[in-house]
């Protein structure tokens, strides 16, 4: 697979197809990239789903992808590193957002469809990306210090619109210690290591028998059973949009064998993996 490098630690440019020419790739930086127009079908991560105007796309870095374009297409690019987003970030940002944009960031949270999805901020954050393409091109007085207020601003557009719903008023309003557990574990499910009790215990200060037996309190499942959940959802995401078999979504989501994936499945969705696949196929 291709690797697309860059030594620039912020760019912007945009560029206009009719047929995309770039092969499948990752990259080293991390790009947000805005559709201006046209529609097609973006693959990510061997999930496929449709693009229009204005839907906005995070990839990080172990992200891989490509386009197939239906109608002539406008993308804009903002390419940054991670160094640039603290940096752009203003003060007064910095301690509400920093955790959020950890969670946005990180590499296993399964967001594929476009961040946005609020109407008048897509309309607002594609008007911001165009707006920032003139300022960083034009390099007039002060565009530089403009360029990162723009930057600050969509980031924070796009990190209000990734949480889930009714995210960004929680985390400012303070989760209770219930929910910002669930919230971790929803947001950091596919990574073993983080999943561990000893982890969870040291994030949020408790001790690993008590955070088990107060989260099944609260909410009637154990952590497993949360985390499995969790699973659960991308296994159907993955079987409905991707093309990898069975054991190779097995693998993605850390099950020993497909064997063990098609057992918890069946007990989750009353079928098996396959005729999961094959059913939502043929509606």
């Amino acid at each position: 697979m291709k690797r697309i490098v860059n030594f620039s630690s912020f760019n912007v440019f945009s560029i206009e197809k009719e047929v995309w020419d770039i092969e499948y790739h990752n990259h080293n930086f991390y790009e947000l990239i805005v559709v201006e127009k046209g529609t097609g079908i973006h693959h990510l991560n061997g999930i496929t789903f449709t693009y229009k105007k204005g839907d906005v796309f995070l990839l990080r870095p172990s992200d891989a992808h490509e386009f197939s374009i239906k109608n002539k297409t406008r993308f804009i690019y903002v390419k940054f590193t991670e160094q640039h987003i603290w940096k752009s970030l203003q003060a007064d940002k910095k301690s509400e957002l920093t955790k959020v944009i950890q969670l946005l960031m990180g590499d296993r949270s399964f967001v594929y469809e476009s961040a946005i999805k609020n109407k008048t901020d897509r309309e607002h954050l594609l008007q911001l990306a165009r707006i920032l393409l003139h300022e960083f091109s034009s390099k007039n007085m002060y565009s530089q210090e403009t360029s990162a207020d723009l930057f600050s601003s969509i980031m924070t557009i796009l990190i209000r619109n990734t949480m889930s719903s009714g995210g960004m008023e929680k985390i400012s309003k303070g989760l209770n210690p219930a929910e910002r557990i669930l919230y971790y574990i929803n947001v950091n499910a596919m990574d073993a290591d983080k999943m561990r009790l000893e982890h969870l215990a040291k994030e949020f200060v408790l001790s690993p028998n008590y955070i088990s037996i107060y989260i099944k309190k609260q909410t009637g499942f154990s952590i497993q059973q949360h985390v499995m959940q969790q699973k659960m959802k991308a296994a159907e995401k993955l079987l409905r949009q991707s093309r990898y078999n069975i054991n190779e979504i097995a693998d993605q989501l850390g099950f020993n064998d497909a064997s063990h994936f098609n057992k918890i499945f069946r007990g989750y969705k009353s079928m098996s993996p396959s005729e999961f696949r094959k059913n939502d196929q043929s509606a």
